[in-house]
């Protein structure tokens, strides 16, 4: 069991992330912090720690190039029972992690076991958010059983025989991107090696024992820049796979991203027209009840976060704003994938 941590200036939380590490029930065999154009002290203090350091060298795609630069010399001397481990330097595992991933990749039925997520305290409103949304993505998966569209680049567990036959595919051309493990034009290439493994008949999972908590955007612009690279980079992760058996779920859930965005500015111009045309609204039985409905799926889908998040929750109008947000993101993602504009990370 080998886990690699890409870090780019990973100083402050480098040492936590290895600490989680060291505390697990299962702990790996062995932890490389793959230091990356780093200018803080990400490489001495990840020395002081006592795990290997890999420098790299003359890197231009970011966390991608350099994971592809040590699975290169790791991947060769790798067999059936070896396992690699991949994740973020500003997540921290819970300690069973690694012992309960390794137990479903153990009988070769999943190729991966990804992790389900909290946010780590701070941010403000912002950062209260994306807890309550990361909250709601953990329970959607475990009421799927595990079935996660995407090994997030939080942590994920690899056989590595899969990382194997994933770079073998690209170099067979039966695989988009170039002929190593990540593909280096994909701005979410977690997303992309998600695609990658399913398409060679693979299968995944995201077990409800594999927890951990991540890092969160302390600011909306910060958060707007992460979230245009996730949904830019999953749209054209689909383009570039095209329509097939694997992508058609994914296509669905773009298409009804996009009926929700047709759905809020249909919603908004009402009002609008409502209160231009009447100087008030007009409260109906029937979306009274829609709304009631709506209230309640947000107030019990935050319920673990405590009773606070669920006051919050029911005023709707938080969430609201932050919704149409993310929604926002979701327009300007598709201009600039439909412009092809210069992608940014």
């Amino acid at each position: 069991m080998t886990v690699l941590i890409p870090a780019h200036n990973e100083a402050e939380k480098i040492n936590d992330t290895i600490a989680s590490l060291r505390r697990q029930e299962q702990p790996p065999d062995q932890i490389v912090v793959i230091a990356d154009n780093c200018a803080d002290e990400t490489v001495d203090i990840a020395r002081r720690c006592g795990v290997e350091v890999f420098v790299t060298r003359e890197n231009q795609h970011k966390k991608a190039g350099a994971l592809n630069q040590v699975l290169d010399l790791l991947l060769p001397a790798t067999g059936l029972d070896d396992a690699i481990m991949v994740m973020d330097a500003d997540s921290a595992l819970d300690p069973g992690f690694i012992r309960h991933g390794l137990a479903y990749l153990s009988d070769g039925r999943y190729a991966a076991a990804g992790g389900t997520f909290t946010g780590q305290a701070g941010g403000g409103m912002v950062g209260m958010l994306q807890r309550n949304e990361y909250a709601r993505y953990a329970r959607d998966v475990r009421r799927l059983q595990g079935k996660a569209l995407v090994l997030t680049g939080t942590a994920a567990i690899f056989r590595a025989t899969a990382l194997q036959e994933v770079a073998a595919a690209r170099r067979e051309r039966r695989l988009p991107g170039g002929p190593r493990v990540y593909d280096v034009c994909a701005l979410t290439e977690d997303n992309e090696l998600t695609l990658a493994i399913l398409h060679l008949g693979f299968e995944i999972i995201c077990p409800p024992e594999c927890t951990l908590t991540t890092e969160v955007m302390p600011t909306w612009r910060d958060l707007f820049r992460q979230r245009l690279r996730w949904k830019r980079g999953a749209l054209e992760n689909l383009i570039e796979y095209g329509w097939t058996a694997v992508t058609r779920p994914y296509w669905g859930r773009q298409l009804l991203t996009l009926i929700g965005i047709v759905a809020i500015v249909a919603y908004l111009i009402s009002l609008g027209f409502c209160l231009a045309l009447t100087g008030g609204l007009r409260f109906q039985p029937l979306w009274i009840c829609v709304t009631a409905i709506f209230v309640i799926e947000r107030v019990v889908t935050v319920r673990k976060r405590g009773a606070i998040q669920m006051a919050i929750a029911a005023a709707i109008v938080v969430e609201f704003i932050f919704d149409g947000f993310l929604q926002i993101v979701q327009v300007r993602a598709y201009w600039e994938a439909a412009w092809h504009n210069e992608r940014k990370w």
